[in-house]
């Protein structure tokens, strides 16, 4: 029943998108009103939702788009909306999220197949931190040591929850109990853990500064403090098979930090689906040609974690694929802009690292690993 239901759905997402007018947001008409784009992030506090909103404001105008970002409940989510729901032609995917989804249908799972197969990447985006929040008080002060602790895992459907999930799994090679697990929001779950204490660890992931995390007044030092993560740990080095060593900056979390912290990160990118109508790829191209024309200013006056973007586009993993059209685009951006900069050379003198003169090549730090996700 549940595949015959996924199968109609599937059939019924065909035939809207076949049935849509000769404009790709279902709301053009032939009087050539503008097109109403929809991308779907995470929460109202965390990062993805204000790169979406910059989207809209920076990017989608001199694509002839009016993109509305939308919040929701994460990742996992968004991978179904973008899918299914109308008008949502852009989102923002963990990377372990979309893994673990071609994970399940390389293992045989046809409805994990038919959600992620018509799927493409538009750009990485960039490390998006992990936090893991305990009390002030506990006696735990690294990742590794959590095995045993009540966590909070991140709202069911979020992709939070799925990198706790999958990171618990990875560093202790067992699923994380059940009856030690809840799925409450980020707000919820910090009021549990300092509240009734029937939370020891909350799991929080989001691109630095985390607006949940800057915002804390300097009192919450008194409450709460991160974990910090050690690579030398036989857990951590499993960890490290999937996710990313990170840093967490003081400069971020001035209230809660007093000195940078290594953590784990995971990778975040902009999806959006495999669209075959000519006005849709048309405009998704011309979104893309804005992205690239509209970078500088996204770095200078959108959120920090635009400074982490690279344009250029590293090899995918196995099973992943960039949608053709805003390739070609930003392929093309990147031939243009580096042509802009003379011929390439090689490593930087020493005078020039003094004078800030190097250009820093993040090409292979943005590439996503290929291996599985889940073990």
């Amino acid at each position: 029943m549940k595949a015959l239901l996924l199968l109609l759905a599937l059939m019924f997402a065909s035939q809207a998108e076949a049935a849509r007018p000769a404009h790709p947001g279902g709301t053009q008409s032939d009087s050539g009103a503008t097109p109403e784009f929809k991308i779907v992030t995470a929460s109202e506090r965390g990062t993805y939702i204000v790169l979406g909103r910059d989207l809209a404001t920076t990017v989608a105008p001199a694509a002839g788009i009016d993109l509305e970002a939308l919040p929701s409940a994460g990742s996992a989510e968004n991978v179904r909306r973008l899918r299914f729901e109308p008008g949502v032609k852009f989102a923002i995917v963990q990377s372990d999220v979309y893994q673990a989804f071609l994970d399940q249908a390389a293992a045989g799972n046809k409805d994990a197949a038919a959600m992620i197969r018509p799927l493409r990447v538009i750009v990485p985006l960039y490390n998006e931190e992990t936090y893991w929040v305990v009390r002030a008080d506990s006696p735990l002060n690294f990742i590794h040591e959590i095995k045993d602790a009540r966590i909070n895992a991140g709202p069911i459907g979020s992709g939070t929850a799925l990198t706790t999930l999958t990171l618990y799994q990875s560093m202790f090679g067992v699923p994380l109990p059940n009856q030690k697990t809840s799925y409450l929001s980020n707000e919820d779950a910090l009021l549990k853990l300092t509240g009734d204490r029937t939370v020891d660890v909350v799991a929080i992931v989001g691109g630095q500064p985390m607006k949940l995390l800057a915002d804390m007044k300097p009192e919450a030092r008194e409450l709460i403090k991160l974990l910090r993560f050690d690579p030398e740990q036989p857990a951590s080095k499993e960890a490290l098979k999937t996710y990313f060593p990170a840093v967490v900056r003081k400069s971020s979390y001035p209230n809660l930090l007093s000195e940078d912290i290594q953590g784990l990160a995971v990778k975040a990118f902009l999806v959006t689906y495999d669209y075959n109508l000519k006005q849709t790829a048309q405009y998704l191209s011309r979104f893309a040609r804005s992205l690239c024309q509209n970078f500088g200013a996204l770095q200078t006056t959108g959120h920090p974690k635009w400074k982490d973007v690279d344009l250029s586009l590293p090899d995918l993993g196995e099973g992943w694929s960039y949608y053709p059209a805003t390739a070609r685009e930003l392929r093309s951006c990147s031939t243009s802009r580096n042509a802009g900069q003379g011929p390439s050379r090689g490593a930087c003198t020493p005078q020039e690292q003094v004078l800030g003169l190097c250009r820093e090549q993040a090409i292979t730090q943005a590439a996503p690993r290929s291996g599985p996700v889940t073990r």
